[in-house]
């Protein structure tokens, strides 16, 4: 039987553990994610689903409990390790784009790759496409504050799909954009999940989660709703 992808079982995140200001961002989650699934992680602010993301990210370690990722039991892993996976394994699209604006738009979708160790030329042509899959190819020596906030988010998610990860997780990605915009960028995570890549979405709201074909709600640190749901594609 093929492995899941993800696996959490029974994981606490625990912050102040033993104090009176202890708090369980996740509370005994247990949860398991397949190739090629298209999942959104949904709760209002406090429910743990930020927690979630950095657990799942290898951001952040499970104070108790078990996260196999492909089969790798994350909790084992060293901090060099789990650098590893973070650049290899999962590209991640943020809110607030975390573009470096000193650098041009092609050389913050490089960045990453430099880190992976790949050479220039390679990671050059890789950057160059991913650009040109969203709608960049004209904007590469632009800098980011010379860009809309929907051209920066289309940045950043160059910038996470250039490697080609299997994993992309996508936290509020259309949390500062315009509906519009917001719009464009959620199609596009369907997009690329039609082409099998495994999409984590986080967000607080209903109708962004609604784009997924599953659903994963958090309340207190505890998966109170997991359950499949139809998906109008764009």
């Amino acid at each position: 039987m093929e492995k899941h992808l993800i696996e959490l079982r029974n994981v606490y995140k625990i912050y102040a553990e033993g104090r009176e200001s202890e708090v369980r961002a996740l509370d005994g989650v247990s949860l398991t994610i397949d190739r090629g699934e298209f999942v959104a992680i949904v709760g209002q602010s406090g429910s743990g689903k930020s927690t979630m993301m950095n657990v799942l990210g290898c951001l952040d370690i499970p104070t108790r409990g078990d996260y196999f990722l492909d089969g790798t039991d994350v909790r084992e892993l060293t901090d060099k390790e789990l650098s590893h996976i973070r650049n290899k394994q999962i590209g991640f699209i943020f809110q607030q784009y975390n573009l470096i604006q000193d650098l041009t738009v092609l050389e913050n979708v490089e960045l990453p790759l430099i880190y992976q160790g790949i050479r220039p030329d390679d990671r050059y042509d890789m950057a160059v496409t991913a650009l040109g899959r969203v709608g960049l190819s004209g904007r590469m020596k632009h800098k980011p504050s010379e860009m809309s906030g929907g051209q920066q988010q289309r940045v950043a998610i160059a910038r996470a799909i250039a490697a080609k990860p299997p994993i992309i997780m996508a936290d509020e990605p259309t949390g500062a954009l315009d509906s519009r915009t917001g719009h464009e960028v959620l199609e596009f995570l369907q997009q690329l999940n039609r082409e099998g890549t495994t999409v984590i979405l986080i967000t607080h709201d209903n109708g962004i989660a609604a784009t997924a074909r599953r659903c994963v709600r958090l309340q207190d640190g505890r998966i109170v709703e997991d359950r499949q749901q139809e998906v109008d594609w764009f």
